[in-house]
């Protein structure tokens, strides 16, 4: 494999960090260039990964820690930076593949930047594409690099969507664990908390994505991102409950067929595929036993239980900017949630209340359209909170 040059966009997060143990598995530093690893506030474990990878950059989001980062790496070589504008530049590090794994829609400036300057995208962000698809999915294009998607799910449906097939695509089956509430009653939902929403039975992630799991607010994001994916109509996005978690994901022909592809939870083999690709490199992850697995369950979500999915529907049925608008609005809810403000059910309650409010947007033209969007629906979900 041709040493590539990367950037690695959320290093010290759980797919940061997966990331750099896959490259170390593909070969380390005879494979891959690390041209940036991006942060946050973290900045003495930003500058530790930095330092034992042999990044060329390091740069944290957060402006007030850029002395403390640079007095980490001093004597080391290694560059420091700051702000949007470090994010910028290591977008623009004449990068063959960018692991785009920032959470939020912080990640969204830079990632649109790396795409338009040609780097194959690993993508990690869910805001891309379900807050601003047809933009993030435009860029891409103009680059002229490839998108890869580093979800599971959405990895799954990729390494089994035949293009050439298109004209035969029937729908694509998005699965669900069903989380840690699967068979619980509605009424024993109103009252769970945070500490009992974040306990993901097969996942291990982290607080904010684990009670989108348990909420299916990530099942809601993952539908809209594969709209845009693969260029489906709403009508084609499928999502079903399979607590094991190993089928990924299946993609449905005309025909009947059902492709789909299998794994151990375990993000490193979608991680893996993203880096190597097209070609499939050994890996250390656990491998199936079919004979130890005795069963794989399936059932259909409940969306009295899981309005979340419907909300979903909703947005890629409306297009526009409802995809950001309902990001935006969950996001002040799920905040809400973690400190104790919000019911667990009331976050879908408050997310649908503002898409409702903000129903007739035009689609967007400028990434500041997107931001827009984003800060009214958050503002109107504070809002409702306050009442």
């Amino acid at each position: 494999m041709q040493t590539r040059r990367i950037a690695i966009f959320g290093a010290t997060g759980s797919i940061g960090i997966n990331t750099l143990d896959v490259i170390a598995q593909l070969g380390g530093r005879d494979a891959f260039e690390i041209t940036a690893v991006t942060g946050n506030s973290n900045v003495e474990a930003l500058a530790r990964l930095a330092i034992e990878h042999g990044a060329a950059m390091a740069v944290t989001a957060d402006e007030s820690r850029y002395d403390d980062l640079k007095q980490e790496l001093s004597g080391t070589g290694i560059e420091a930076a700051s702000g949007a504008s470090g994010l910028d530049e290591a977008a623009s590090c004449n990068n063959d593949i960018v692991m785009a794994a920032i959470v939020g829609t912080a990640g969204l400036a830079p990632t649109l930047k790396a795409a338009a300057a040609g780097a194959d995208i690993a993508l990690a962000n869910k805001e891309c594409l379900v807050s601003a698809g047809p933009l993030f999915m435009d860029a891409v294009k103009r680059g002229g690099g490839m998108l890869i998607p580093v979800d599971s799910e959405h990895s799954a449906i990729f390494q089994v969507f035949e293009e050439n097939q298109r004209r035969a695509l029937d729908r694509v089956i998005i699965t669900a664990s069903g989380g840690p509430f699967r068979q619980m009653s509605l009424d024993e939902m109103r009252h769970v908390d945070a500490a009992t929403a974040r306990a993901h039975p097969n996942w291990s992630m982290g607080l904010k994505i684990s009670i989108d799991s348990a909420s299916m607010f990530n099942k809601a994001l993952e539908m809209i991102e594969a709209q845009h994916l693969f260029d489906l109509a709403p009508g084609q996005v499928e999502v079903v409950v399979h607590p094991q978690s190993i089928i990924h994901s299946m993609v449905g022909y005309a025909d009947g067929s059902i492709l789909a592809q299998l794994g151990a939870p375990d993000m490193r083999t979608a991680i893996g595929y993203a880096l190597a690709y097209p070609e499939r490199r050994p890996l250390s992850v656990e491998r199936l036993d079919f004979a130890k697995l005795a069963r794989l369950d399936f059932e259909a979500p409940d969306e009295t239980r899981f309005p979340a999915l419907k909300l979903a529907r909703r947005a890629m049925e409306r297009g526009g900017l409802q995809g950001a608008v309902l990001n935006g609005a969950k996001e002040v809810a799920l905040e809400a949630f973690i400190e104790g403000r919000c019911g667990f059910l009331e976050m879908a309650e408050i997310t649908e209340a503002v898409m409702a409010e903000m129903d007739n947007l035009p689609a967007a033209t400028t990434i500041d359209d997107v931001y827009q969007a984003d800060s009214e629906a958050r503002r109107r979900a504070a809002s409702l909170l306050r009442r």
